[in-house]
């Protein structure tokens, strides 16, 4: 399954922009990640080229992550025509510059019970992984954004959640919690999907949906795991 592409600035190191780093996270059927694979293209080497060793070297690197900014596809398009004067290529030609995943798809790390809460067909939990350092201002843009009680202490590193929210779609109930992982090294959200019909595509519009929000206050996407 394939899925919109997240475009990233890349910055040089004086803070100017330098090129742009444009990644796709390869995912099963039930939306969960089995691979991430990235292009780049700078200034410098003035084409594009498979950059999924940067894109995973991203997650790792906190002076790496200094130098990006996520932006939108028009944001990006925006800053490609300002330094190449050229239009930015379709996503479908970016892939073509995209390398093959370097580990192979494993099955998902079920570790609860597929017992589905009472009333729904199927119950899934995933957990969206983020690295980076969320700030007051990005708490309280996801706050707003997803009508969140903030519920714990951004500056407690003893807190673990900072906030619970539900939805309901149509038949479909979702509920997510914002989690601190590993004493602030990363950030989660742990999705609850309780569903009734047969279909699922509301399960990849809202792990779609939620990682973009996340991902235009700073933090970095690591993966999408499936735990049920």
């Amino acid at each position: 399954m394939t899925t919109a592409l997240h475009y990233y600035v890349v910055h040089d190191g004086v803070g100017e922009p330098e090129g742009l780093l444009v990644e796709e996270f390869l995912l099963a059927g039930d939306h969960s990640c089995v691979g991430l694979v990235g292009g780049g293209w700078s200034r410098s080497e003035g084409r594009w080229c498979d950059a999924s060793a940067t894109s995973r070297r991203l997650r790792v690197d906190p002076a790496l992550r200094a130098r990006v900014t996520p932006v939108s596809r028009t944001g990006a398009a925006t800053l490609y025509q300002e330094l190449c004067g050229a239009a930015l290529p379709h996503e479908a030609v970016l892939r073509t510059c995209f390398g093959a995943p370097a580990v192979p798809p494993s099955p998902p790390l079920l570790l609860h019970g597929r017992e589905a809460t009472p009333g729904f067909r199927e119950t899934r939990l995933y957990r969206i992984l983020f690295a980076g350092a969320l700030t007051p201002g990005g708490l309280t843009a996801l706050g707003e954004a997803w009508q969140m009680p903030v519920t714990g202490d951004l500056a407690d590193p003893g807190v673990r959640v900072l906030g619970p929210v539900r939805r309901r779609v149509g038949r479909d109930a979702f509920r997510w919690e914002l989690r601190r992982i590993a004493a602030g090294a990363a950030w989660g959200l742990d999705v609850t999907c309780d569903l009734t019909g047969d279909r699922d595509d509301p399960v990849g519009v809202l792990l779609h949906g939620l990682t973009a929000q996340v991902r235009f206050q700073g933090l970095i996407p690591v993966t999408v795991d499936r735990f049920r």
